[in-house]
């Protein structure tokens, strides 16, 4: 059992008290870089307990989940040869945890070996007793990406070349960041905040994407905006309704099988890049159900979708040719 396991620390609050960089345990002494220098907006006082849920049987490969998120950070995983490509990776898991291992650090490995520096974002969980549970992803991912950017020369990577990676509920953060990244949705802290939020590129895993009741995933809906939201709430959460003329280029994969996200999300969010006249490619597989992640076997046609990013990455400008 790793230091991650036993303690679940990542980013609490030992490394909010590091100033600047924070360097914490999580297995293989990473680099922890919390998001939020001083006070966490939204912050009601609420207690939040920090939970690692190891779901993987004895000897295989971790696979955790993580809940109570209290203070949010960022993971970073860097290669042994950075080409100055970075990724902000967003782990999914429903607005209601965090799929570290399948959609985090299994994403970190192959990107790393490509060259590319990864921050795996801990972002809060809108239902663990923040204000503005709407605006709480959101606000972390925003942060993020500008936090990457103003430290771009420490971990060696360009400015202008940060991409987003994100999956299932993650994919929906990551849509709203390429969507939204503009959108006030907290009063600035620091010089970081005059950095742009928004990625070079975004790719968009198996997500979520509207939230009209016919495709949307009912649990990250409801985690995420309440058992009833109104009618706005809905419409400013539906990613698909948000694409503007500055939505960077879109990649975006899903399954037809996919029994958890319906296929659906991912074609509207097509459609609506392309009636925008915005730079997008969409790959959907017959074959590969949802959570996949890099897991599936070589055979299963969705199991692609790495070397397709990279390629599209590549095209695009933010990973090297």
């Amino acid at each position: 059992m790793d230091d991650l396991t036993r303690r679940g620390v990542i980013g609490g609050v030992a490394a909010v008290a590091l100033a600047g960089r924070a360097f914490a345990q999580t297995g293989t002494a990473d680099e922890v870089v919390p998001l939020w220098p001083k006070a966490i907006p939204g912050d009601r006082g609420t207690r939040i307990v920090r939970k690692v849920n190891e779901r993987a049987k004895s000897g295989a490969s971790n696979d955790r989940w993580i809940t109570g998120i209290d203070a949010p950070a960022l993971v970073v995983k860097r290669p042994a040869t950075p080409n100055g490509a970075a990724v902000l990776l967003v782990p999914g898991g429903g607005y209601g945890f965090l799929s570290y291992d399948n959609e985090g650090i299994e994403q970190a490995r192959w990107l790393n070996a490509l060259g590319v520096t990864c921050f795996i974002l801990l972002y809060r969980l809108p239902g663990e007793g923040w204000g503005n549970r709407h605006l709480v992803p959101l606000q972390d991912a925003q942060r993020a990406m500008r936090v990457i950017r103003a430290g771009a020369a420490t971990y060696g990577v360009d400015p202008r070349r940060v991409a987003v990676l994100g999956f299932s509920a993650g994919g929906h953060l990551a849509g709203s960041l390429a969507t939204r990244h503009g959108e006030a949705t907290y009063a600035p802290v620091d010089a970081a905040d005059r950095q742009s939020a928004r990625p070079d590129l975004a790719g968009l895993i198996y997500p979520v994407i509207g939230m009209d009741a016919t495709i949307t995933h009912k649990g990250s809906r409801d985690n995420m905006l309440g058992p009833t939201p109104d009618a706005a709430a809905l419409a400013a959460a539906s990613v698909e309704r948000r694409v503007a003329a500055d939505t960077p280029p879109v990649f975006l994969v899903h399954a037809s099988d996919d029994g958890t996200v319906p296929v659906a999300n991912s074609l509207a969010m097509y459609a609506a890049m392309l009636a925008a006249k915005r730079p997008a490619e969409l790959h959907v597989f017959d074959e590969g159900g949802h959570g996949f992640g890099v897991r599936l076997a070589k055979a299963v046609p969705a199991a692609a979708w790495p070397t397709l990013f990279a390629a599209y990455a590549a095209r695009k400008g933010v990973f090297p040719g």
